[in-house]
């Protein structure tokens, strides 16, 4: 960028960063969304340099590109909202069901065994049941062999069963409302 555009660009930001500022502080939630809008407005007018006014005319033209970010701004948290808002109807719907007390005493039994395991343990066995991983994938994933992953994951698998007989869980719940997702079995 040459001197004078460069010289142009610091003379506006710092004749109306303040004002620029204020405007975002009165239209934003919070200070940080107001940092937000004033650094991307900045952004947008270093990029543009060739287009900035100057005088007057630069402060005009700037609140305008924060009107535009600020706009921007909340499209994006309408849509982050939308998105949140289907994502926590989908999983009130999904786990809806409220499990018998048996159901229940035997689900706390799981997760204890389960988080009683090591953390490798609980890696391998979350990634073929969350994630819907083969050992080959898993091998890609962890970086080693497909043959070393499924030995792993056998050893995995019998120290999680050990650790529900062990808890008093013959079976892991089988009913369609209490399967994984991926209706992979342990």
């Amino acid at each position: 960028m040459g001197d004078d555009r460069r010289i142009l660009f610091e003379r506006v930001y710092l004749d109306t960063y303040s004002q620029i500022l204020g405007y975002a502080m009165r239209r934003c939630d919070s200070p940080e969304d107001a940092a937000d809008v004033v650094a991307e407005t900045f952004e947008i007018a270093w990029r543009k340099v060739d287009d900035l006014p100057s005088g007057e005319q630069a402060r005009l033209w700037l609140y305008g590109v924060a009107r535009n970010v600020l706009a921007n701004h909340r499209r994006g948290r309408l849509r982050r909202h939308t998105h949140q808002t289907a994502l926590r109807e989908d999983i009130a719907d999904r786990y809806a069901r409220t499990p018998s007390p048996e159901e229940h005493m035997e689900l706390g039994a799981i997760g204890r065994v389960f988080r009683e395991l090591s953390d490798d343990d609980r890696e391998l066995l979350s990634l073929v049941v969350w994630e819907g991983l083969d050992a080959g994938e898993i091998a890609r994933v962890l970086g080693g062999s497909r043959n070393a992953v499924r030995i792993r994951l056998h050893r995995a698998r019998r120290r999680f069963s050990r650790g529900l007989a062990a808890s008093g869980v013959e079976s892991i719940p089988t009913s369609p409302d209490v399967r994984l997702t991926t209706g992979r079995s342990l």
